[in-house]
């Protein structure tokens, strides 16, 4: 049965923020949880990340109980309430109005992150946000300001950041300089997918959800893909396509390793691709290159869902001039004296020549671990203890959210304003691999598109000077009226 909406002061104050304008924040409340008592979580989103994020907390984090499951889709709030022993909401204001729940683990669509991230500050909860945290990057700043101004706890789910062998990396590569000075990075996420279909008549919601919660902040437009969930993240209007996706635990990791953190977001950044071969609704691309400057070292990126040729198995070869292609959902940190090959619960060093220098692994279940993670820094009130402090999160997903404006910005591919935009060789090597692969389907580089070198200000998080004009206006998104996000007062 559908809960109903029912008025507290949480929800009181947030109305009142919509009709003064701006966005609001709970600069007071009781602190939920003490440090012996269970902090009582809520799991807004019932899908299949929200499933796993909600066994997690019920089997596998000390001091934590699921007393809520949320979800616009009816069917979905009561399957995963009833397999962790909580009870089913389909309206998540609801779950935020209720003084039983303590915190908040937002599994919903990414287009939801921000709103329900500052309905529950508002609310007096402390946050558990999936990745990517923004839809756009303003949205993503009301977030962080909402969670310094009220004091709240608020942490990004990249849960590599709980992995040990991200900080045994990086003191590798800059306490011990053992690779030499860093040149470049290349990232890479070549992970196969399929295409979505293509109908000739929008489809219909399934009648258990409740569509315009759903759809919540995004606009109302006709959906011509075949299945309802979880292909939202290859249409602009809910997702941020695989850049997003995938591609912030990749960059986060980066940022992390290699950068050290000292790098927000890149200064400078130009795209290139487009969704080939498949002829499907999907919007977001299925071959995403980009290259991003830093003051530190440039970072490449090359993303692909596309096989390595029609209906074959395997992922695309980006070597990228190198004599290895690298994990193809990680990345290699180029140094002088070698190369250092992470991804997901693994590392390797190699010299010039290949060898192994040093193997990294850590056996940690990192799910479990950062929301363990979070649940301490929730009793103790200490938001230093986070391993993904909302702020540095924001920034990670920063880097997805300007690749995909850059993309956005892209009209007709041209190939020498592309290759020109950097004197890296291996920008100009991935590129040549996109070509290469984009050849097995068939595919002329005239289908492809590209942008121009856009230019980004780290401290207003603004575009800035040429093109400025087209892509600003994809910082911030047009939000449906009840679902606006306000800018935080």
């Amino acid at each position: 049965m559908r809960e109903v909406v029912t008025s507290t002061l949480g929800r009181r104050h947030f109305l009142a923020g919509v009709a003064a304008g701006v966005g609001t924040v709970a600069l007071s409340s009781p602190l939920r949880a003490a440090a012996n008592e269970e902090v009582r979580i809520a799991v807004l989103g019932a899908g299949g990340r929200g499933g796993e994020l909600a066994r997690t907390v019920h089997k596998s984090v000390p001091g934590a109980k699921m007393v809520a499951v949320a979800d616009p889709d009816e069917k979905r709030a009561k399957s995963l309430a009833d397999k962790v022993g909580a009870k089913a909401y389909t309206d998540l204001r609801t779950v935020l109005d209720l003084d039983d729940v303590d915190a908040v683990v937002i599994t919903t669509c990414n287009h939801w992150h921000c709103l329900a991230a500052i309905w529950a500050i508002d609310a007096g909860k402390d946050v558990y946000v999936e990745k990517p945290l923004s839809h756009s990057q303003w949205e993503g700043r009301q977030v962080v300001e909402a969670a310094k101004k009220s004091g709240k706890i608020v942490q990004l789910g990249t849960q590599q950041r709980s992995d040990p062998i991200q900080m045994q990396a990086r003191e590798f590569l800059h306490d011990d300089k053992a690779l030499g000075a860093i040149q470049y990075v290349q990232a890479n996420r070549l992970g196969v997918r399929g295409p979505i279909g293509k109908r000739d008549t929008p489809l219909t919601p399934p009648a258990e959800v409740d569509y315009d919660l759903w759809l919540g902040p995004a606009q109302d437009q006709p959906i011509m893909r075949n299945n309802f969930h979880y292909d939202w993240h290859w249409d602009w209007n809910t997702g941020s396509g695989e850049m997003g996706n995938w591609g912030v635990h990749i960059l986060d990791d980066i940022r992390n390793v290699a950068y050290q953190d000292k790098v927000s977001t890149p200064s400078r950044m130009i795209a290139a691709g487009g969704r080939m071969g498949w002829n499907d609704a999907g919007q977001t691309p299925n071959v995403h290159f980009a290259l991003f400057e830093t003051e530190m070292f440039p970072t490449v990126i090359a993303l692909s869902n596309m096989s390595i040729k029609p209906d074959a198995r395997g992922g695309w070869k980006v070597p990228g001039g190198k004599p290895m292609t690298g994990p193809g959902s990680g990345y290699v940190v180029v140094c002088e004296g070698g190369y250092y090959l992470g991804q997901r619960g693994s590392g390797k060093a190699v010299d010039r020549d290949g060898k192994t220098i040093r193997e990294f692994k850590a056996n940690v279940s990192t799910v479990p671990a950062h929301l363990s993670n979070f649940v301490e820094a929730v009793k103790s009130r200490q938001s230093s203890s986070l391993a993904a402090p909302i702020e540095n999160g924001h920034h990670s997903t920063g880097w997805c959210n300007l690749a995909n404006v850059a993309m956005r910005c892209a009209s007709s591919y041209n190939d020498d304003q592309v290759r020109s935009a950097s004197d890296l060789e291996a920008w100009s090597a991935v590129l040549d691999d996109m070509h290469s692969s984009l050849k097995n389907y068939g595919a002329d580089v005239s289908e492809l598109k590209s942008g121009p070198m856009l230019t980004h200000d780290p401290e207003t998080e603004r575009f800035v000077g040429e093109n400025a004009d087209a892509a600003n206006p994809f910082l911030r998104r047009e939000y449906r009226t009840g679902y606006e996000i306000k800018p935080v007062a």
